[in-house]
């Protein structure tokens, strides 16, 4: 009996250390690769991609796995950090931000499969602004005390901080979980494949042009967001929302088309507006169309289950096909 019990024990915490093991390597490889766009100190950048990478592992794992989110942080922060205290307040901002925000979806109700559109807006607004609150201030607080900032860089440090926390939530925790359910299509026409791929090649295409342009021609790239959304729900708008949220990126980095000629706040207010509009407009609007089509489905359901009723109730009658024939199609002969 003994032995059962800590064969069982080997096996729950055994499972949970190697979940702990995966989500500090997968933060860190995502934090190496956000900070390739660093912009103040080496350490903070417009896109944090482990803010993402840690509020989906809290959402599809669970909130034991917080431990790997602080190891990863760590292993960060240890080699960049100005002191040893910083590196731990810095830590701990990044470890309680997205807990807060995993906590404040659980009381919300979160879907996973973001195809309601309260889901949606509980992403936006409590997982990404609300919560990376917290990172932001703590962070930029700290590199402040130990004088780490010059005095006049706190507001455009914290701005900077904020934005991409935010925004690797914004882009990168919708695309980690529409992976994490992706399946292979089966029976899927050509054409789908062949707008899927049009749609991903003029998103980049547009994407590039608009922020690399002297003109303010930022707002074309919602039509293909939109299109995105209306045809291919979430699994199309969020790979076109990141596609577009980097390109802005490494246009505000390099302070070329619309980004150029402002001071760093300037320009952080700025491309947290657009990425902001950009997540917001793929998000809600792939929610409401999942939404709606769900709704159909159920309409539907209930149609065919009330015609089957009739059907047992009135067997002589002869009843109209549900559902009814599309536009242009032709009816079914009677019977």
């Amino acid at each position: 009996m003994a032995a059962v019990a800590g064969d069982d024990w080997i096996r729950r915490y055994g499972a949970t250390g190697l979940r702990i093991v995966a989500v500090t390597a997968a933060y860190y490889v995502g934090a190496r690769i956000g900070l390739l766009q660093e912009l103040v100190r080496g350490q903070v950048t417009p896109l944090w991609p482990p803010t993402g990478i840690a509020l989906t592992c809290l959402l599809l794992l669970g909130l034991r796995t917080w431990p790997g989110i602080t190891l990863g942080a760590l292993l960060v922060n240890a080699p960049i950090g100005p002191t040893v205290p910083a590196v731990v307040a810095i830590v701990a901002g990044n470890t309680v931000a997205p807990v807060c925000s995993y906590l404040l979806l659980r009381r919300m109700g979160f879907h996973t499969e973001l195809n309601r559109l309260r889901d949606a807006l509980s992403l936006v607004f409590l997982g990404a602004l609300a919560g990376m609150l917290i990172s932001s201030t703590v962070g930029t607080a700290v590199l402040d005390l130990q004088g780490a900032l010059p005095a006049d860089a706190f507001w455009s440090t914290w701005s900077v901080w904020w934005t991409g926390d935010a925004m690797g939530v914004l882009v990168v925790t919708p695309l980690l979980l529409v992976l994490s359910r992706a399946r292979l299509p089966r029976g899927v026409h050509p054409y789908r494949w062949a707008e899927a791929g049009l749609l991903f090649v003029a998103t980049t295409a547009v994407a590039l042009l608009t922020t690399r342009s002297v003109g303010s021609l930022l707002f074309l790239v919602f039509p293909f967001l939109i299109w995105a959304a209306l045809r291919f729900q979430l699994a199309g708008a969020a790979p076109c929302s990141l596609i577009v949220s980097l390109c802005a990126i490494q246009a505000t980095a390099a302070g070329v088309g619309p980004f150029a000629g402002h001071t760093l706040l300037a320009r952080m207010v700025t491309l947290q507006a657009f990425n902001g509009s950009t997540a917001l407009t793929a998000l809600l609007l792939s929610a409401i169309i999942a939404e709606r089509n769900r709704t159909r489905q159920q309409i539907e359901l209930i149609c065919t289950q009330l015609a089957e009723v009739v059907v047992r109730l009135a067997p002589g009658d002869v009843l109209r096909e549900w559902p009814p024939p599309r536009r242009g199609e032709q009816p079914p002969d009677p019977p």
